[in-house]
């Protein structure tokens, strides 16, 4: 028996964002079909310290989680990723920060090609820390942007960041700002991954037809989105006790009255569901759950451990 074990680099060259998505979207509809045992993950000293897990009944694998958060420092997200399966005596041991980085891109990637229009190539992306660069691969990867726009306090942060991300978008138009409210106003995607805990921009902000993906908020002292924009939206969520639990967003605009349960709709149960119209305005909402991180790990086990 050995462990192997995997860092960002090995990961960055054995994933591809394209991979990531189809495995992640396959975890999703496995979990709406009662594939997966996954307990609400464990939260400590209000989110600094995270422990998840996820079993796969028909594959006898599981996948064990443990990280720190500290947005003071880089990298923000430390920790491991452990896969075992009781077919294989080895087992896998990946870097935390950087299998959370893929997984919350590539979830962000299975709403946007679920829920987005099939033109939409505009995004405005709001925050450039340490999650921001695969939230726009994923995008990219489903809907081929022509204009980009990254929003951030520091403006220096959002140049370096599509600096930085220019070589991957060859042809597509590179916007910075540190106005929130203005860079939304004709974006076809939005995307938000920041440790706000007040909305990010005014509902009236937002064009009539957008698709928001809202990844950053997941304690619920933290807001990226405002009340009026869930009310009048079709909302997705990745998993409903977690996001019940964990999302201020949600925690707030049900409290508020703008929302009811019954107006959230599970990812796994919108892609198995027979075609529909979404509406105008669609917002995904995730916490991040551990299913994502299961199928980020069974990619690298199936490639690393084969």
């Amino acid at each position: 028996m050995k462990a192997m074990t995997v860092g960002e680099p090995e990961i960055r060259e054995a994933v591809t964002m394209k991979e990531a998505i189809d495995a992640v979207r396959h975890a999703f509809v496995d979990l709406a079909g009662g594939e997966f045992e996954m307990p609400t993950r464990t939260a400590l000293r209000d989110g600094q310290f995270l422990v998840m897990s996820a079993h796969h009944r028909s594959t006898a694998s599981a996948m064990f989680k443990t990280l720190s958060l500290n947005f003071e420092r880089k990298p923000a997200i430390t920790g491991t990723v452990t896969w075992s399966e009781t077919g294989r005596l080895d087992h896998l041991i990946a870097d935390a920060g950087t299998v959370t980085a893929l997984r919350t891109g590539a979830v962000v990637g299975v709403a946007t090609d679920l829920l987005a229009p099939p033109e939409a190539g505009r995004l405005t992306l709001i925050g450039a820390g340490g999650q921001a660069p695969d939230q726009v691969r994923a995008v990219h990867a489903v809907r081929p942007l022509r204009q980009l726009t990254v929003v951030d306090a520091a403006l220096d942060r959002a140049q370096a960041l599509v600096e930085s991300l220019a070589p991957e978008l060859p042809g597509v138009e590179l916007l910075t700002s540190t106005d929130a409210g203005s860079a939304v106003r004709e974006a076809e995607i939005v995307c938000c991954a920041t440790n706000a805990t007040s909305p990010l921009f005014p509902e009236s902000a937002l064009p009539a037809q957008v698709h928001v993906n809202a990844i950053g908020a997941y304690r619920p002292t933290m807001r990226e989105l405002p009340d009026a924009l869930l009310a009048g939206s079709t909302v997705v969520v990745d998993e409903l006790d977690a996001i019940l639990e964990e999302s201020g967003e949600i925690i707030h605009a049900l409290e508020a009255g703008a929302i009811t349960r019954d107006a959230l709709t599970e990812l796994g149960a919108a892609l198995t569901a027979p075609t529909a119209d979404f509406g105008k305005r669609t917002v995904f909402k995730s916490v991040g759950v551990a299913v994502q991180d299961w199928a980020i790990a069974r990619l690298l086990a199936d490639k690393f451990l084969a």
